[in-house]
């Protein structure tokens, strides 16, 4: 295991399943286990499956300037956002580029909840708080467990009263096995799904319990790794994999705009408050490229980083593909061109078992309409 600085209090857990805790963020994370990564796929995509991703970063914004720093932070307005919701956020420097993104849990009027990745989120709140009337505050107790998949109501339900009303995004306090949790309609993998927060010294007995009584209904316990097949299919972007940090420009700097990544969506409308938000304004019309996708024929997967050429001449970059199970051909997620962010385009993507070609697609590539994770009842 590599020297983590963060604490799992399921790491027993993890290395009885084969893993040998790589870090992540920080935290040792189970990203592989002793057993093929498609048979946890396919739990998620037909049953459910339950994974460890506390090392997401959790931290608490309270006080009575915390809605002013949460604005000031990221992208979102929080006029609307009432208790018991949550809303996807990015976070912007002062060129306007992206520097992280994440999703912001209002808990009560001047109370909020901010998990975040790999990026510089705990460095921007912590920022933006500086001389405020806040308190940030990093939590490394808190552990997330996420139970992701089709059944995964049916299996709540069985233990939290009114789980299957809970709304798309919503949140609720409550109890699971008798600890306090806060579990979420959230997560990463185009699923329904739910997140569950809970204490460090908890988690271990919630994790024994779910995959125990869950065992009949076919849940298991997922590798972390498992997220990259299932977020290129549901079109769930990873920062820093799919950005420029990982894939540099031959002839400029790194660091994208939400309009090259598409998630420009992510702004409140009218919205100016925000860190970056003078030159994300201003980067509008200016795209050096699209993130956009590719459907490959054949079955060879290309590696990340795999080249995008068309006609001799190398245009883009594959962040993320797969031999996608639910659609029986091959997908990417890939660095473009403006000009090739649309159906249709034909271009020939450099694998390891030589060039295959390959055609322009809009994304998701799976459950498109996105009914699977927002249904309701």
């Amino acid at each position: 295991m590599t020297n983590s600085w963060r604490i799992s209090t399921l790491a027993d857990r993890h290395r009885a399943l084969g893993s040998n805790l790589e870090d992540w963020n920080g935290m040792p994370t189970a990203w592989t286990y002793d057993k093929p990564m498609i048979d946890d796929y396919t739990a998620i995509r037909t049953k459910a499956g339950l994974m460890d991703v506390s090392g997401l970063k959790k931290v608490h914004v309270t006080g009575p300037a915390a809605t002013q720093v949460i604005e000031r932070a990221t992208t979102r307005n929080m006029a609307k956002l009432m208790p018991g919701r949550a809303v996807y956020a990015c976070m912007l420097n002062d060129a306007g580029k992206f520097i992280d993104d994440c999703v912001i849990y209002r808990q009560g009027p001047n109370n909020y909840l901010v998990v975040h990745g790999t990026g510089l989120g705990t460095e921007q709140l912590t920022t933006a708080g500086a001389g405020r009337n806040v308190a940030v505050l990093f939590d490394d107790n808190m552990h997330d467990l996420s139970l992701q998949g089709p059944l995964a109501v049916d299996f709540l339900e069985k233990h939290v009263a009114g789980i299957r009303n809970l709304a798309y995004f919503g949140h609720i306090q409550t109890s699971l096995f008798g600890k306090p949790v806060m579990i979420s309609r959230t997560g990463y993998t185009g699923e329904r799904g739910y997140e569950i927060f809970c204490k460090g010294e908890d988690a271990p007995e919630i994790w024994d319990r779910i995959l125990e009584e869950g065992r009949e209904m076919g849940i298991v316990p997922v590798q972390f790794g498992t997220l990259d097949l299932l977020r290129t299919e549901s079109y769930l972007l990873f920062y820093p994999g799919d950005n420029s940090e990982t894939f540099p420009f031959d002839d400029d700097s790194t660091g994208d705009t939400l309009w090259e990544l598409g998630l420009d969506f992510t702004v409140s409308p009218n919205f100016t408050g925000f860190r970056g938000a003078e030159e994300h304004a201003r980067l509008k019309g200016k795209e050096r490229f699209k993130i956009w996708g590719l459907k490959l024929d054949g079955d060879s997967q290309p590696d990340n980083g795999a080249e995008v050429h068309d006609g001799g001449r190398r245009i883009g970059v594959v962040t993320q593909g797969l031999a996608s199970p639910v659609n029986d051909y091959t997908v990417a997620i890939a660095r473009l061109p403006v000009d090739y962010a649309t159906d249709g385009k034909t271009v020939t993507v450099r694998t390891a078992n030589g060039d295959v070609s390959a055609t322009t697609h809009s994304m998701p590539f799976y459950d498109v309409e996105k009914k699977r994770r927002t249904a309701k009842g």
